[in-house]
């Protein structure tokens, strides 16, 4: 479950799940989340030679061939762990997709395809390896946007592992040591939105959020809670225009309320919560939400076109509101079926709001942090 509170996001690791190794053991539970069984790591497993493929699912669909030998069994990175690679993407037909010389990413935390978390938790250090997938294991139905990669593409990856630390102690960092943690993560977040990896860039973001929730407000000057408000802010805004990418829009309305409680006249999301609003045909709150950030910048022209466009739907669904009561009047007979129709939508309505609850915990903590 990611941080909107939603599986849709699994179609992009994955379109199947994922099948157990060959002793049987499993590598995926609760999703697409990723447990590696200690039995995957014994000296006794069977490895192949140098120069043969490494089957990893038993399945033909993840396969691995060491290029460069490396350490042995006991240097394979650990789940949790912040790995450097050197990495060169291709198509299988050859074409060169991207090559980054190198390439930070924490192993098991849904930072990069399911294939290359997999494959490099299987490599020693300093070892170089060719890693084929199935489109299922790397990039699925949505593809990527930049670099460019089609959808359900198959893919040649050339890995080298470079380097493998413990992630940093969040007990022992400084305020100051979290707040720039945290803006690394926010950065990082901000690649994979402009790549179109909006999921992923949702888990840059919360993780940005996890820490900045970490610091305590008695133990940080006053320049850097405007740092730390600034940041949660930013990670909020930006978490939510991924969830509205991939159309999680009671999520995003979560998101955007939580930067209200901190910022009530943040007219981004005023904005953005006006468009949300309307997508739930409710034009009147979206109205009165679109004209207070209007009052706060009156020539913002995005915020006047929104305004104006919203006002225009709102007549419209009223006109057919008003058009659709009148038939209902000419024809007594549809009453009793419209009745039932509106019941039922009711009852959608408290079952969608309870999962708006269940989401609603980033706004909880924003909330209890306001009224400190």
């Amino acid at each position: 479950v990611y941080a909107n509170g939603s599986t849709k996001l699994d179609q992009r690791l994955l379109v199947a799940p994922v099948p157990p190794v060959s002793d049987g053991v499993p590598v995926m539970k609760s999703g697409n989340e990723i447990v590696m069984d200690q039995s995957m790591r014994r000296e006794t497993d069977p490895q192949p030679p140098a120069d043969e493929w490494f089957d990893i699912f038993s399945n033909g669909l993840l396969k691995k061939k060491v290029l460069q030998p490396g350490g042995g069994t006991d240097s394979w990175p650990q789940v949790g762990q912040i790995v450097k690679i050197s990495l060169i993407t291709r198509l299988l037909n050859g074409t060169l997709v991207e090559e980054l010389p190198e390439f930070w990413f924490t192993l098991g935390n849904k930072e990069v395809i399911l294939a290359l978390d997999v494959a490099v938790r299987l490599m020693g250090m300093g070892e170089k390896a060719l890693i084929q997938t199935d489109g299922r294991y790397a990039y699925g139905l949505s593809g990527n946007l930049y670099p460019e990669i089609p959808s359900m593409a198959n893919l040649s990856l050339e890995v080298k592992l470079l380097k493998a630390i413990d992630a940093p102690d969040l007990k022992l960092l400084s305020p100051t040591e979290k707040i720039a943690l945290a803006t690394c993560k926010k950065e990082q977040g901000n690649v994979q939105y402009r790549r179109g990896a909006y999921d992923y860039a949702i888990q840059k973001y919360d993780a940005a959020m996890e820490i900045t929730q970490s610091i305590s407000e008695d133990d940080i000057s006053s320049e850097e809670e405007n740092k730390l408000m600034e940041l949660k802010v930013k990670c909020l805004n930006n978490m939510a225009a991924s969830m509205m990418k991939l159309e999680q829009y009671d999520a995003a309305l979560t998101c955007y309320s939580a930067v209200l409680i901190y910022q009530p006249e943040n007219v981004k999301a005023l904005l953005h919560t006006g468009k949300v609003l309307a997508l739930h045909d409710k034009y009147s709150e979206a109205i009165q939400t679109l004209r207070k950030a209007l009052e706060l910048e009156p020539h913002n022209k995005t915020v006047q076109d929104e305004l104006s466009t919203m006002m225009k739907k709102h007549r419209e669904h009223e006109a057919a509101q008003q058009a659709m009561d009148e038939k209902m009047l000419e024809n007594p007979s549809s009453t009793h079926k419209h009745q039932a129709k509106s019941a039922w939508g009711l009852s959608w309505k408290w079952l969608l709001g309870a999962t708006v609850v269940a989401i609603g915990g980033i706004a909880l903590s924003v909330a209890i942090y306001a009224r400190k």
